[in-house]
């Protein structure tokens, strides 16, 4: 089995969370379901071979930690919101398409990935602070 088809396969993105992304800043939700990607396999997967069905308006996934992005193997383009440690927006990529690899921002501890179109429709900017709340717990500590 390829390492391409082993991540593809791999399981380990949680399940969506009960739980919500807000930008504190413009009082609007980036996602009202978040998955959270935060071990080396759930990260490297990401959105790889997802249907666009399955990443509908309203869901999100947060991967921590997390510097820059890609878009490979993906079906669908995707908007990214790139957060320092305090969840506060540092870089932004709207409309990333399919097979294609996104800046890498040093500061970043975190991006979250959305929808196309997400960012524009609840009027995310540079600088907005960003509000993650979940009831149930996810692992979401930023390791080094």
């Amino acid at each position: 089995m390829s390492v391409l088809a082993h991540i593809v396969r791999e399981e380990s993105i949680p399940d969506v969370q009960r739980g919500y992304a807000f930008n504190k800043t413009r009082q609007s939700f980036l996602a009202t379901a978040i998955r959270v990607a935060n071990t080396h396999w759930s990260r490297l997967r990401g959105l790889m071979a997802a249907k666009p069905a399955e990443f509908a308006a309203g869901q999100g996934l947060w991967i921590v930690p997390c510097r820059g992005i890609h878009t490979l193997a993906m079906r669908f383009a995707i908007d990214a919101v790139y957060l320092d440690q305090s969840h506060k927006v540092i870089h932004i990529e709207e409309g990333l398409r399919p097979w294609r690899v996104a800046p890498v921002r040093m500061n970043a501890a975190t991006v979250l990935e959305l929808p196309e179109h997400t960012v524009w429709h609840s009027g995310t900017k540079l600088g907005d602070q960003i509000e993650f709340n979940f009831l149930k717990g996810p692992e979401t500590r930023v390791r080094g």
